[in-house]
This record gives C-alpha cells, structure tokens and sequence, in this order.
C-alpha cells in the first residue's frame, strides 16, 4: 500500500504511534496522519504557511528546493502533541502540534542545535523523557557540529567545539539504553549517538572517515567551573565492521537500529556499513552487545594529543595515571559514597582530563568479529530487526534492510550465519529507502521516501504455493498448513496444526509428469522455473543425471533444449531443484517439473497375416540405447495411460555427507528415485516407420563401406602403379603391364630392390672392366641410401666374391665421373 500527494516531496521523516494506531508523516511543508493499519487512508493533514524566501536566497540557496521548509523532526511529547521542527528556508524552526485539531499551537522556538539548516543535511533526534537529544549543525554553514540536549527544566548542554570532540560528523542515529534503575551499582540512564566522522588518529592521504558511537549520560549536568553548559560524560571509540580475512574495512555506518530485550545487557545494536570508496560494490551489517561498548566506555584506554617536530600533532595511546573518579563515568553509587551525587561535584582534575581526552582508543569489535551479512553490488540505506519465536522454539533475529535502489532484503540470523529469504522491489523507482519502521502490533513495514510512503507486510507466505517452497524459504514467520495446503503466517491458526519452516521437512507433495509430443528431427524446449535463488538445477533422464552433450543444452539457468529429437531420446525428463539447508546439515532436493518425451509418429497399417494399427501414443523404439554423454538406462513399457498417472510419490533421498552447493559447483545427489515404469521399446512389435528408418540406416552404413573399400583398392593401384612400393608390388605391376626390356629384367628387378642376386644366363668378368689407378673398379650403382649395400651399374650384379667380406681396398664409391658415366636402374638400357 502506498500513500502520496500531488506536489509533496520527500516523506523522509516518520513517526510511528502504536497508542493512537497512528504513522505521522513529515514531508516538504507538509505533516500527515495516516493509519496505521492502511496507509492510504489520511486522517489529517497540515501545510506549512508562506515562509519568506528572500534572505534564503541572497545567500545563493536555490528557492525551488533548498528555500523550503522541510520537516525534520518529529518527536512525541504526550499523548497531545508532538515537538515538529523545520528547516524553514535555511532558519530552522520549532513548534508544538496539537494532536486534537492537528494544528501547531504556534509557540515557535529557534530550531538551532535541534534541527538541520540544510535539508540533505544528515542530522539525528531522540525524545527522552521530554528533552530533546539531538546531533547536528549548529550554524549555517554547517561548520559546527554539536551533539545537544534542550530542556524545558534544565539548562542548555552541549559538546565543546573541537575537531578533538567532533571532526567533521555525518550523524544517523541516537537512541536511549535504560537500566540505571535495576542496575546494581545505581548507574545512569544512557544515550548513544552513532556517526562517521574524519579520522584524527590515524594518518592517511586523505580524509580517513571512521564510524564512531558516542555516549552521554542523562543525569549529566555539567561542570561547575569546567566544562560549564558542556558535557562530562561525553566520550566516542571506534566502531569496527570489517573483513579480516581480506583486511578490508566498511568505514561509513548508513543507520543503526536498536534491539532491546527483557535486560538492558540484552540490548543488541544492529549496523549497517558501507566503504568510504563507492566503487567496492560491498555493504555489511554487523552487530553489537551493548555490553560490549559498556566494557570499552568504562575500560578502555584514552588517547592524547602529541605533537610531533612543533608542527604535527599525532593522536597516541595515554599512559599515564588515571584521575579519579574515572573520567566520563556516569555518577554511581560508588561516587555517591565520595558525596559526588552530580557532575557538578566533579574534581576539575577529572574534568579537565575528560576534556582534552574524549577518545577512547579501543574499539568496539561487532558480535563474532565479523560480519553478520555481507552483500555485494548493493548499498544499503536502512535497517530494521524483530526478534521473533518460531514454531521450533526458538528466537530469531529477523533483518530488514532497504536499498539505495528502493529494494529491501529481508534475512534471517541462524546459527550464527544470516540467511536471505526473500529480496522485493519496495519502490516502483529507483530511488532510496530514507527512512524504515517496523510494527510489532500489525506485523508491517513502513519506508519513507522521496515520492512517498508504503507499507508493506513483514511476511509474504501466501507467495509460497507448495509445501517445498515454504520450507526452504526458512521465514520463521511462515508455516506449512497440510489441512488447507497452504503457506500462512505463524500468527495465524494454532501452531501445533503447522509445520515450521526452519526445522521441518515435509515430504506430501506430489508431481504429475507433463506429456510433450514432437516430430522426428525437429528441436524441444521444457521449461523449468527455479524460484530460489539459492538452489540449483538437476536434470534427469529416465533416472539418470543428464549432462550437456550434442544433443542436450541448457539454455538460461533452468531449461533444456534438445536437438533434433531421435526415438532413443524419449523417456522421463525430470528437473530437480537441489539446495543446501542449514538446518538440516545436507541436501534438499524435490522435483521442478517432470516430462515424458514421445515422437509424434504417423499411423500406419501393415498387412502381415492380421491387420495391426499403430498409434501415435505407443513409443516404440529398434534397440535399447540412452542420450548421448548419458550412462544407458533400462527401459519398460509404457502403456498410454502411464502419460497422465506417471507421478512421483516421494523425494530422492539424499546423501548427508554432501557438503553446501557453491555458486560453481552442483551437488550430485545420490540413490535418486527412478519412476517405476520406465520407457521400453518391444522388440517383436516394430513400427512400419521405424522399421523403414533402421533398414534405411543400414543400407546407408553398407554404402558407406563399399565406398570406403574401393577408394582403398584405387590408391592401392595407383601407389603400385607410381612404383612407390616394394618388389612384390612391382613384379605385379611388371606382369599387368608387360615390358620391351625383357632381356635385362631380371638384373633390373634386383638392382631396382636393392638385392645382391647374380643372374644364371650371365658371368661378370672382372677383367672387362676399366681399371683406374692401376686397379680394377666397379661401376657404379644406383645410390639406394645404404653405404652397406653393395653396388650395380648397368643392371649388372657383382659375384658373391665382391660383397661386403671383399678384400678389395678399393672404396665403395671411388669412381671416375669423367670417364664412366652413371646410370639408372629403370633406364632402358642396362
């Protein structure tokens, strides 16, 4: 539900009134009141009057916006009027509105020190007991930020100017921690301040921001001659929000929210930070025990200015005596023993040293030491926590958190580790959460912004429509109704009737198996719609886990699409969502969607001794075979009525020493349920058309290997006929072709091998050969590559006297190029 009106902007300020069930709103130059139960219902409305404008401009405001009186607080008085305060063209201003006829009483009060000067000016209030505690800018140009309480009773109190005291601070909240009364050591009343100022201790390159919190007490009076009208228990320590694994550090707090239990030690702060670097992408919420700043407010070590060469000053560990009592320590009862009953009883000693020390040097380390939630390409704005009992018994801290891009995440703490439940666009625009409430009573948020107001529940169980997604959705405030099959709210029906949705698991959820019919060779899709964001896609075919292969792809995150559907790719398709559950310790899978593919085949009559009609229905198929990169899988018949029953009667079940599923990585699970009626072909009942498809499929492959067989025979010939291999091949060759050198053939075909064969018709006579150098020679062979092998000229053979055991020195080549010329083997003379 949302509420806006024509020409009224940023409804950033509101004021929740669970007495009078009533929201007020403060806008630019309006104030509403609306239901709390029904946001567009507006009960009241009150314009601001014509403010003038003139001094706002000379001092070069723009009069379309910054001239304008922007309400910036609203705080509740008594049950008759609220304390409303406006930044009035840049002269805030402060009034009483009276509640019965929702009109201001007209009572104006300077609104310096309790209200912004600039309207985008951060700033922060918190009525107590009727004062008003503020943290903004004193002055104009907002050089002079002070933290400030104004009283109808007592006096003005203030902090000191100072860059020691206060450095250039961005306040965004403050907030009151009761106790003073049940403690033991009679302790005050406590309010904290939460802020991000330029760092003083720490030397940087530029200006270093630090979240601090602040801490006064209410009973703080000043002092009597020191620090007169100025606090004395004001003292500030770092507020750390880091990752120390990575060593980074989110050192901008956006806002904070108090959660308080039965104790005042059960208070926790909730934070939420940012980086002073706006291009890291990362916000975090961390946490805080109250008793843990008490500790460092009342323990911690004080810091001192030192200055270094006369011309630095650097901010250093003190460590020297303490005065007593301890400086910026509430009044106690152990003070009350030394007559000390206020801060003006105070020894200057003590005061003086609280003035010149108000930082503390040790820091206030969040819950754990770490993050509670860290989120990346988001920057939160605002956070809100409930602490809510669910139906296991036990408390969670449930955390809403709004968005610079009007989104709001809503996250579970448990066992340590936060959960995202669910992330809705609050705003239908891009814009920024400003202002965030929450109601106990009617279990709704309320987000203030820019263009309006909306109210939103706190839990959306209805938006769960199985019993499977209203587990895993493990909101404490949702719960699983098997009587009426629907997700409701815990506050609702009687919780014995319910299944919670954190520890639970229920298993009565069915799935009908969808039937999708499609022509031979042509492409299917089946969809798949993953609803969390937290699990991951399984698919399966006829019981087994299916991966991407030729004919599979997944396309998006979720469906698949099948190329070119054959009749081994029917059978059962089921898309299964796997996620890792906390609570549980292992996998929790359940099935998305589940599909019988069959081939939408013609009708055939075939005559073979009785007349047999086939349907479009039946699957048939030739042999038993699985999809391609898939382990095979046995198949049974499938009656045509098994299209519509075939339903999955429980969950796989899961293997327990499966670790959590990463955003890389998808558990397999193990021992998966296999529907019991599988798709098996019957061999004996061939359809025409398939029969006609396997016979074609065989003719094709015997083609293929005749083709294959005489391309083998060609080059087998054309190597034998190009002489490219051994003697057989060309003694065949010889015998189919014929030859004119029949009277040298033999010598031909030896020297042409390579072999040492002398042949029968022919005696070499050493004698009638040329000599050289006084010593007979041999003509020289054909060079086969061998030095080893022996040598033939003119197809001649040596004798066997000649071979490698010659006693010839003669070299196996030394021969006369000039007067014996070389010839070849396969020339036609010899």
């Amino acid at each position: 539900m949302e509420f806006s009106e024509p020409g009224i902007f940023n409804y950033s300020t509101l004021l929740l009134s669970e007495e009078k069930s009533a929201l007020y709103v403060g806008a630019r130059e309006a104030i509403f009141e609306l239901s709390m139960t029904n946001v567009t219902i507006r009960n009241n409305k009150w314009t601001v009057a014509e403010i003038p404008m003139n001094m706002c401009a000379l001092k070069g405001k723009s009069k379309e916006r910054d001239c304008l009186n922007y309400i910036r607080v609203l705080q509740v008085v008594d049950d008759e009027r609220l304390y409303v305060c406006g930044t009035y063209a840049f002269q805030p201003q402060c009034d009483h509105l009276n509640l019965d006829d929702f009109s201001l009483e007209g009572q104006i009060e300077d609104g310096r020190g309790k209200c912004s000067f600039d309207p985008s000016q951060s700033f922060t209030t918190v009525m107590v007991d009727g004062d008003l505690y503020s943290g903004t800018a004193y002055n104009f140009l907002g050089s002079e930020p002070i933290i400030s309480r104004y009283s109808q009773s007592r006096s003005l109190l203030r902090t000191q100017y100072s860059t020691s005291w206060l450095n250039e601070p961005s306040f965004v909240f403050a907030d009151v921690i009761r106790g003073g009364k049940s403690r033991a050591d009679g302790d005050d009343d406590k309010i904290y301040y939460f802020f991000t100022e330029v760092s003083v201790e720490y030397e940087f390159f530029g200006k270093l921001l630090i979240p601090r919190v602040a801490r006064v007490c209410k009973g703080d009076l000043g002092g009597e001659r020191t620090l007169q009208k100025k606090w004395t228990s004001f003292l500030k320590a770092k507020l750390v929000c880091s990752m120390p694994e990575l060593n980074f550090v989110f050192n901008v707090v956006q806002d904070i929210f108090t959660l308080k239990g039965a104790e005042w030690k059960d208070t926790v702060f909730y934070g939420v930070f940012t980086s002073q670097w706006g291009n890291v992408g990362l916000s975090a919420v961390c946490a805080y025990n109250v008793s843990a700043v008490e500790e460092v407010f009342s323990k911690g070590k004080y810091m001192q200015k030192a200055t270094v060469e006369q011309s630095h000053t650097k901010w250093v560990r003190y460590n020297g005596v303490t005065p007593s009592p301890r400086p910026g320590a509430c009044i106690n009862n152990l003070m009350r023993l030394q007559n000390i009953n206020s801060s003006l009883h105070l020894p200057d000693k003590t005061l003086q040293f609280v003035r010149d020390h108000p930082l503390l040097e040790d820091p206030v380390l969040p819950i754990g030491n770490k993050p509670r939630l860290i989120t990346k390409d988001v920057n939160y704005t605002q956070i809100v926590v409930e602490r809510v009992e669910a139906l296991d018994g036990n408390t969670y801290d449930i955390i809403f958190t709004g968005t610079d891009k009007g989104m709001l995440h809503k996250s579970v703490l448990f066992e340590g580790e936060v959960h995202i439940v669910e992330e809705m666009q609050l705003l239908k625009s891009d814009e920024p959460i400003k202002n965030l409430l929450l109601s106990s009573e009617t279990r709704s948020l309320y987000a203030g912004s820019d263009s309006g107001v909306v109210q939103s529940p706190t839990a959306f169980c209805s938006r769960y429509t199985s019993c499977q997604d209203c587990v895993l959705a493990r909101d404490p405030y949702c719960a699983w109704d098997p009587k009426s099959r629907t997700c409701i709210s815990i506050f609702d029906l009687d919780r014995p009737n319910l299944l919670d949705a954190i520890s639970q698991f229920c298993d009565v959820c069915v799935k009908d198996f969808q039937r999708v019919a499609v022509k031979p060779g042509s492409s299917a899709v089946l969809p798949c719609l993953l609803k969390s964001n937290l699990a991951q896609v399984t698919w399966r075919l006829n019981g087994s886990d299916l991966t991407e292969a030729s004919r599979f792809h997944f396309i998006g995150e979720n469906g698949l699409l099948i190329y070119s559907v054959a009749p081994e790719e029917q059978g059962y398709y089921e898309c299964w969502s796997v996620e890792w559950v906390p609570a549980a310790g292992k996998n929790f899978s359940f099935l998305l969607a589940g599909y019988v593919l069959t081939l939408d085949l013609p009708v055939r009559t075939v005559q073979r001794g009785t007349n047999r009609s086939s349907s479009p229905n039946s699957l048939e198929a030739g042999s038993e075979a699985a999809a391609e990169g898939n382990v095979k899988a046995s198949r049974a018949p499938l009656t045509s009525a098994g299209f519509t029953t075939a339903v999955l009667t429980s969950p796989p079940q899961t293997d327990p020493s499966l670790t959590a599923p990463t955003s890389s990585t998808v558990k397999v699970l193990r021992n998966q349920h296999v529907p019991s009626n599988p798709i098996v072909p019957h061999p004996g009942s061939q359809d025409p058309e398939a029969e006609y498809l396997q016979q074609s499929n065989g003719m094709a492959y015997l083609l293929l290997f005749l083709l294959f067989f005489a391309l083998f025979l060609a080059a087998l010939v054309y190597n034998c006929y190009m002489q490219y291999l051994p003697a057989p091949c060309l003694r065949l060759r010889a015998a189919l072709l014929g030859s004119h050198k029949s009277a040298h053939q033999p010598e031909y075909r030896a020297c042409e091998a390579g072999l040492m064969e002398t042949a029968p018709q022919e005696k070499v006579n050493l004698s009638d050969q040329p000599t050289q150098n006084g010593k007979q020679s041999l003509r020289a062979l054909r060079d086969t590559g061998y030095e080893t092998e022996p040598e033939c000229g003119n197809g001649q053979i040596p004798p066997h006297s000649f071979r490698g055991d010659s006693p010839s020195q003669e070299k196996p080549f030394d021969i006369d190029g000039d007067s014996q010329s070389i010839k070849f083997a396969d020339a036609d003379e010899c």
